[in-house]
């Protein structure tokens, strides 16, 4: 009777109640983390898995395009070409000789010679060639074809790579065959290259698996593949679970090439005892936790029943504290320690992991259209450049190269066909470069058709000579897909110390002379000072303009936008103003067309970009949420970065998508279609909104607006300033507004300086509007006290209104 009533006292179920609670909620806690610990670790190892799989089918790209590089240059061997053709003793001595020399330049395993008539007439290895003959045969006409046909065979149980190149003088007269062993030394360049263990192997047509090379010791390596043949089909693309001595791994399993009923593979292996140490060792730290809690939680409960008044309340707030999940609030000292250490190491994990992405796409820095280095990757070579030059005392030259009637055939035989057009130049400097075996000189495509060649220690002849043999190169036609194309170039020189010294001025400089090399159509010019107006004051306005940013010298004003049917502030148009120290306010039409032409354009653009979001997040905080528009250049336009940049900034300043306008011109649109949609469809796609802005005063084609996602049209301000005056303006803004609005986007109107164009066009049904008459431009500092002073024109909302009303009966 006595425990039955001790049972029931508050002391006792408090006691039971909470400790039941919290080794509840501990234990859950602990399944929950532990399932996803597992399912994360599991992830993780898949995905390395699968990037291996790209990397190594890379490596053997990057093999293959070795071999396929020997063959050709040795295919286009004058001296090899005249030996096949004389065909005697004397010169079958020079054949072999040339191809053991080819071949171990590249260090191909084999090279030989197959005949017009199909048969092996020179050979490095005879016997492997014998084996292989079967194999070359079969691609010779796909290699005939294409110009060079690349496989996988498998002689002896070992898998090759395999390389066929015609010999043509000009007739196909001979192929040559090379090889190259998929081996360990391939699987060692995959185990440095990741933290995977990479097997090559071969299956037999009875189904036996064979070990050409493994980063495995040879024991781990043979009772792999004795876990192999028991896992039997089980063994996919798929990962499964193999053990070696001991060891779990995760694998996967890619073929490479059949040959003859025998199969090539390679098995990428991860151990997961190594992938999932970190998460155990946390796994074991969660535990420990989650023990010491429950019984810290038993003591306190215990303490706090015995005392019944105070602890009451205190473990209700426990409570209700642990069911929001707010696990550093300290139940002691101990356990706010742990509990701070462990948030801490997640949260540095989380922010290095977020470092390291960042930090690999800022590395990106190869253009995947030509393989060749990007503007990014070109500037940092310059300028290491630069800085070997000055500690040498050398001089260096940069060559940009702009293609002529390239955006002609771009348009004529459609954008395929100049992507493969762009690779075929790319290829001829690239041969180019090393024909002459001009080991430090570097090429790039710096975007669209232009391209760029550095001169390390150069001179000017040899950076004319250069520039001459380029010309000379472009001048033989193009031929693709039975399509013969003339394309020339003009090509600028500039070059370090005689120049600039700076590697962005030096690229501006180079592009100054390009353009007056097309002009003039003189093939290669070296800059000049002359060639600009104002150069040395260009030059100056150049140096000025990255001072001003340094210096905070930039002002972000704003003009902003008001809806024409309720006169409410909608939005704001930034614009950028510079006050000079000396020359004082600086005129954007003085700078801006300058920083387009330079390309520091884009600079400026990321400034009002920040200072913008800046004052967006500013006027939200005051409970005004206007939607800030931003003019983008051209140069903006094609920067394929640009999406990612717009991601940061609204990641940084905590904005949404849709706090944005992104203003462009139809003819930053035009001059490149393709590139510009795909850019658009990007920033769309993330939520920004997109306006064109100054329409009609272009000459876009209405068919292609109508696949861009834009949102808005901006009629410019020379349609409206006249409208109630010209009739023929009027019928224009008319005409685009209902054109707009049948294509579901809002119309804005720029230039509005009175009462009766702002009634003119509410009667229209224009959306927004801008211009003097509601406000001049202001600086962004004054934006709030703006807004609070702003009253629309009664007569005018009103006569808006009952426009509007009218319309909808």
């Amino acid at each position: 009777m006595t425990r039955n009533l001790r049972f029931r006292s508050i002391e006792s179920r408090i006691v039971t109640l909470f400790l039941v609670l919290v080794v509840a909620l501990q234990l859950i806690g602990l399944l929950v983390i532990q399932r996803g610990i597992d399912n994360n670790a599991r992830l993780a190892i898949g995905a390395e898995l699968n990037n291996g799989t790209k990397v190594f089918h890379r490596l053997l790209e990057q093999n293959a395009q070795s071999l396929r590089f020997g063959a050709r240059l040795l295919a286009r061997d004058t001296a090899f070409v005249a030996a096949i053709g004389n065909n005697d003793e004397g010169d079958r001595a020079t054949i072999e000789s040339a191809l053991e020399n080819s071949g171990r330049r590249i260090q191909a395993s084999l090279s030989m010679l197959i005949s017009d008539q199909r048969k092996i007439t020179a050979t490095t290895n005879r016997a492997q060639s014998a084996a292989l003959e079967k194999m070359a045969l079969s691609m010779l006409d796909a290699a005939e074809a294409t110009d060079g046909a690349i496989g996988i065979a498998i002689v002896e149980h070992r898998p090759f790579q395999i390389v066929a190149m015609p010999v043509k003088a000009p007739i196909t007269i001979g192929w040559i065959v090379m090889t190259f062993p998929i081996d360990r030394q391939l699987a060692s360049d995959m185990r440095e290259i990741s933290a995977l263990h990479t097997t090559v192997l071969t299956r037999d047509q009875q189904g036996r698996w064979l070990q050409a090379g493994s980063t495995f010791a040879a024991p781990s390596a043979q009772e792999l593949l004795e876990e192999l043949q028991a896992l039997g089909p089980t063994a996919s693309a798929l990962p499964f679970d193999v053990t070696v001595e001991s060891d779990q791994y995760s694998a996967r399993l890619m073929p490479i090439g059949v040959d003859d009923g025998q199969t090539a593979s390679v098995l990428l292996a991860r151990s997961i005892d190594e992938a999932t140490a970190e998460y155990r060792r946390l796994e074991r730290w969660l535990v420990g936790l989650a023990l010491a809690g429950i019984a810290i939680s038993v003591l306190v409960i215990v303490f706090t029943a015995k005392r019944i008044a105070h602890p009451i309340g205190e473990l209700v707030t426990t409570a209700k504290r642990l069911e929001g999940g707010d696990y550093n609030t300290p139940i002691d000292s101990t356990r706010e320690d742990e509990i701070g250490q462990l948030a801490n190491a997640f949260d540095a994990m989380r922010e290095g992991i977020s470092k390291r992405e960042q930090e690999i796409r800022r590395l990106a820095y190869w253009d995947t259209l030509t393989n060749l280095p990007n503007r990014a990757q070109f500037v940092l070579l310059l300028n290491d450049a630069l800085l070997e030059a000055r500690r040498r005392g050398e001089a260096l030259f940069v060559l940009i190269m702009d293609l002529d009637r390239f955006k002609h055939v771009n348009d004529v035989m459609g954008h395929s066909f100049g992507d493969a057009l762009l690779r075929q130049v790319a290829g001829r400097l690239q041969l180019l470069l090393a024909n002459r075996r001009q080991s430090s000189a570097q090429v790039a495509r710096l975007g669209g058709d232009e391209f760029a060649v550095l001169l390390p220690a150069a001179s000017t002849a040899a950076a004319l000579a250069m520039a001459a043999e380029i010309l000379q190169a472009l001048e033989t036609p193009l031929s693709l897909e039975e399509q013969t194309v003339d394309l020339g170039a003009g090509l600028g020189i500039a070059g370090y110390p005689d120049h600039a010294d700076v590697g962005e001025t030096l690229l501006s400089m180079a592009e100054v002379a390009m353009y007056a090399a097309k002009q003039r159509n003189d093939g290669a010019v070296i800059y000049d000072a002359a060639m600009d107006k104002s150069s040395a004051q260009s030059l100056s306005l150049l140096t000025e303009l990255r001072n001003a940013v340094e210096r905070n010298e930039l002002r972000l004003h704003v003009q902003p936008k008001i809806s024409l049917a309720t006169g409410m502030v909608v939005g704001m148009e930034s614009l950028v103003r510079w006050m000079h120290p000396e020359r004082g306010n600086v005129f954007p039409d003085e700078f801006i067309p300058f920083a387009e032409q330079t390309g520091f354009i884009r600079v400026l653009t990321r400034w009002v970009m920040e200072k913008s979001a800046e004052l967006c997040g500013e006027l939200a905080a005051q409970g005004h949420h206007l939607k800030v528009s931003v003019n983008l250049s051209t140069r903006d336009l094609m920067d394929q970065d640009l999406p990612v940049m717009f991601a940061d900034l609204l990641a940084r300043h905590k904005l949404m998508p849709g706090s944005f306008c992104l203003e462009i011109t139809e003819s930053a649109i035009m001059d490149d279609p393709v590139r510009a949609q795909h850019t658009l469809e990007r920033l769309s796609a993330m939520g920004l909104d997109l306006s064109i802005d100054d329409f009609g005063t272009g000459y876009s084609s209405l068919a292609y607006l109508k696949r861009l996602p834009v949102n808005e049209l901006k009629i410019d301000k020379s349609f409206v300033l006249n409208m109630e005056k010209d009739e023929g303006d009027t019928k224009i803004v008319r005409s685009t507004i209902d054109l707009g609005h049948n294509m579901g986007l809002r119309v804005v109107a720029e230039g509005i300086e009175s009462e009766a164009v702002w009634r003119l066009l509410a009667e229209l049904g224009c959306d927004q509007g801008q211009g003097y008459f509601m406000s001049r431009p202001i600086a962004g500092d004054q934006m709030i006290a703006w807004l609070e002073k702003w009253q629309a024109p009664a007569n005018l909302v009103a006569t808006a209104a009952g426009s509007e009303a009218a319309i909808d009966s």
